[in-house]
């Protein structure tokens, strides 16, 4: 049974994280998630993620999931906070709700922030920005990315961007790509961070190819020579870096065994549905940078900023570290044959229990 702010008879799987809180608002429709993975390196930290789930039992599995995934970011990352991941199980999508609706599900969600009295702080994530922390944080002081208007450091896309092209080039040198110039690179998701991902790649002489459910994000791309690919074919499209930026559960253990690509890393969170898919690239040489690793650019940027009160500077050079990390993961996971996502997760471990010594 899932514990919350409300009793409502969901039943989910066994998970090891501290909480999970789960409200609805009758109002809205909308139900409320936060799950608490780990507080032992400080308070748990993650981003709002407001989207519409089949159910709510998906909702709490996907916040969980992203949760336990914080956790292991932040302690590979040497940032002290713990892992922690609002859902927002949304009526209908952003966009069709009007004003009102959302000025009340940012009301409840503060109101869930409260409750909870700093054991569990929140961002920016798909489905909210800047402008929706700025509103948050009148009502609750857990709360990081507002905009710099607002006092805040303004959006973590674009660091989150640059250690995601950092994972990007660490991968492709671990698969004998020492050079993305002339080299297919592959984007699905051209959101905020796969936007810059692209720009990035695209600056580098990458032959990129882009996918999107919106053509309007594709076209920027396309019109400068950029091959647009459909959404349903990302992951049967070959190419050397397959680079996932939106959601997560791209690469199942079926897909694993055949997605035509020499490296993976991207912005998404959860890549991987499994254990068993993160095997199957091993086996296949395939050269997988742990997406809780590559996408840390965004924790840097804003617990850097806000907590630890570094420099936009300070920010940027330990952002740039994430490929260095991901060096040290591949070569870590080659030595002992396993896994990156085990090497990373020895990482995060030590870090951790480092923490109770």
């Amino acid at each position: 049974m899932a514990q919350g702010f409300m009793n409502n008879d969901i039943v989910v799987e066994d998970w090891a994280g501290e909480l999970t809180a789960v409200r609805h608002d009758e109002e809205t429709g909308a139900h409320f998630v936060i799950a608490v993975h780990s507080t032992r390196l400080g308070p748990a930290t993650g981003g709002t993620r407001a989207m519409v789930y089949s159910d709510v039992a998906d909702a709490v599995a996907d916040a969980r999931r992203l949760a336990g995934a914080m956790t292991y970011k932040m302690a590979v990352a040497g940032l002290p906070m713990g892992g922690g991941k609002s859902v927002i199980a949304l009526p209908a999508p952003r966009a069709e709700l009007d004003s009102a609706t959302w000025r009340r599900i940012l009301q409840v969600h503060a109101a869930n922030l409260r409750l909870l009295k700093g054991s569990y702080w929140t961002g920016p994530d798909i489905g909210t920005n800047s402008g929706d922390m700025d509103i948050l944080r009148r009502s609750t002081d857990y709360v990081f990315g507002r905009s710099i208007e607002a006092g805040g450091p303004g959006s973590s896309a674009g660091n989150t961007a640059v250690g995601v092209f950092a994972a990007v080039q660490a991968a492709a040198r671990e698969a004998g790509v020492a050079d993305l110039s002339g080299r297919r690179v592959l984007i699905p998701g051209l959101g905020a961070v796969g936007a810059q991902v692209a720009e990035f790649a695209r600056e580098a002489g990458a032959r990129l190819l882009v996918a999107d459910i919106s053509h309007d994000r594709c076209a920027p791309f396309e019109a400068q020579g950029a091959q647009r690919v459909p959404v349903d074919e990302v992951t049967t499209t070959e190419c050397d870096v397959l680079v996932p930026c939106a959601t997560g559960g791209l690469i199942t253990t079926r897909v694993a065994e055949t997605v035509p690509c020499a490296a993976i890393a991207g912005a998404a969170n959860n890549v991987l549905a499994g254990d068993e898919a993160a095997e199957v690239l091993r086996r296949r040489g395939i050269c997988y940078a742990p997406d809780f690793v590559a996408n840390a650019g965004g924790a840097i940027h804003l617990v850097g900023r806000e907590v630890l009160r570094w420099s936009a500077y300070e920010v940027r050079v330990r952002v740039l570290e994430i490929g260095e990390t991901v060096e040290r993961i591949f070569k870590s996971a080659r030595a002992q044959d396993i896994t990156t996502g085990a090497a990373a997760r020895q990482i995060a471990e030590a870090n951790l229990a480092a923490a109770l010594a």
